[in-house]
């Protein structure tokens, strides 16, 4: 990635991230970054562009962050899932935290056959179908409900730790996994019948 491009998708993710997509035109990316609009349209061809490159961005840190959760040494799939969790709930109490760059984007542009709703789609059925394998990991009978109830958990936990104090929020989401982690085992379910 040029020097130039790496600025411009840095200034665009702080300027995105911190006063909305719509809020911030190329004018404004441009001047920040010290760029040419030229330099600016030459890496992005339009404000979409640069705008899915945000959020792809985005989706690679979480991958990121799920693949740093698995490798860890001698992580059993539930301390996987805790991890992933744990990171999920240190963003929510980050500085400057102000809820999920694929919610807010999804709001912003609700239009599924736009390609910024598209990249957002794009992202979620990654993260649920890596939650699902997850909660698989565990032996959970039901797992891909049990990923949808993580993910709804998500949700919840990044729209309330930006209107709130996060530690309570935070503190509830992670519960909220313990609870998915303990409830309807493989082994408890046989067991009971």
């Amino acid at each position: 990635m040029s020097e130039a491009r790496a600025r411009l998708l840095s200034t665009a993710t702080g300027l995105f991230y911190a006063d909305g997509i719509h809020a911030v035109g190329v004018d404004r990316v441009i001047a920040e970054a010290k760029v040419t609009r030229a330099t600016l349209y030459r890496h992005f061809p339009s404000k979409d562009d640069l705008i899915v490159a945000y959020l792809t961005q985005a989706d690679e840190a979480i991958r990121a962050q799920v693949e740093a959760a698995r490798t860890q040494d001698g992580a059993s799939a539930d301390d996987i899932i805790r991890a992933v969790g744990r990171s999920i709930a240190d963003d929510i109490r980050s500085d400057g935290f102000r809820g999920c760059a694929f919610l807010n984007a999804a709001a912003e542009y609700p239009d599924p056959a736009f390609p910024i709703h598209q990249a957002v789609l794009r992202h979620r059925q990654w993260f649920l179908a890596t939650m699902t394998e997850l909660f698989e990991g565990i032996g959970k009978i039901d797992a891909e409900p049990a990923a949808r109830h993580f993910v709804m958990l998500r949700d919840g936990a990044m729209a309330a730790g930006c209107l709130t104090d996060p530690k309570p929020v935070c503190d509830t989401f992670l519960r909220g996994i313990d609870g998915l982690l303990t409830y309807r085992s493989r082994d408890e379910s046989v067991s009971s019948h």
